[in-house]
């Protein structure tokens, strides 16, 4: 099981560094077995095509993203402020990470499914953090009540349509301003 992990993160790690250097519709199979020194039909045998590999890599680093986040927690009041610091810090995690930024300069289009079709794995996979923390903050009373998964589903897509529209977002705008605004809006929309 180690050497099948070790070889999925290295296809994966390949697979990044390809879409880093020339988007996803460019990226080939092809070109990522190569740069992880396997032969095609392995890489073909783990992942039938460059877009399931690409839905791998996206939830293998932007779940280890959030665990960073989640590791680098501050101490904090409460649960609410646990919930929006977090918030910010991935959103700044997230738009200055490069296969972000490189697929939503070059491959824009492929993020569409998950903003108006389906939850990815990797959205699921923080919305059910969100509602970890909301729960948290029923119980210390630092969160209003309410549809616990209601209000995680709202912290998700208003902290995801931050991290996709961060170019839009901060056209003659600070990136750290509009972060603390976002922060005070999470905090009030919660309080």
């Amino acid at each position: 099981m180690t050497s099948q992990r070790h070889s999925d993160d290295a296809l994966l790690d390949a697979a990044r560094d390809c879409v880093v250097e020339v988007g996803v519709r460019r990226t080939t199979l092809t070109d990522i077995a190569k740069r992880a020194g396997v032969s095609r039909m392995t890489l073909y045998r783990r992942y039938p095509d460059v877009r399931t590999l690409v839905r791998a890599l996206m939830t293998r680093e932007f779940g280890a993203l959030l665990r960073r986040v989640e590791e680098a927690r501050q101490p904090a009041a409460h649960a609410r402020a646990r919930l929006v610091a977090e918030a910010a810090a991935s959103i700044r995690l997230l738009a200055a990470d490069p296969l972000l930024r490189r697929v939503l300069d070059l491959d824009a289009e492929l993020m569409l499914p998950y903003l108006v079709d389906r939850l990815g794995s990797t959205q699921e996979l923080v919305e059910a953090h969100l509602l970890n923390r909301v729960a948290e903050g029923h119980a210390d009373g630092s969160i209003r009540a309410g549809d616990p998964a209601a209000q995680a589903r709202l912290v998700l897509l208003t902290t995801q349509s931050m991290v996709l529209s961060v170019r839009l977002a901060t056209t003659g705008l600070d990136f750290e301003a509009l972060l603390a605004e976002l922060a005070a809006f999470l905090d009030g929309a919660l309080a």
